[in-house]
């Protein structure tokens, strides 16, 4: 059978409702977002900044 999708845990992923830092548009995240953590990006927006180099 394969594998398909979801998180490590055999489950679907839990997905968490956050808003980019750079664009301010609502997006879903795999991870729960925390208050003073890491700038939470969009799909787009991290794409864009992973293809940068610093």
């Amino acid at each position: 059978m394969a594998y398909q999708g979801g998180g490590g845990f055999g489950g679907p992923r839990e997905m968490h409702k956050a808003v980019c830092a750079e664009c301010k548009k609502e997006c879903e995240v795999p991870f729960k977002p925390r208050e003073g953590g890491k700038p939470v990006l969009c799909k787009e927006c991290y794409q864009k900044s992973k293809g940068q180099s610093r």
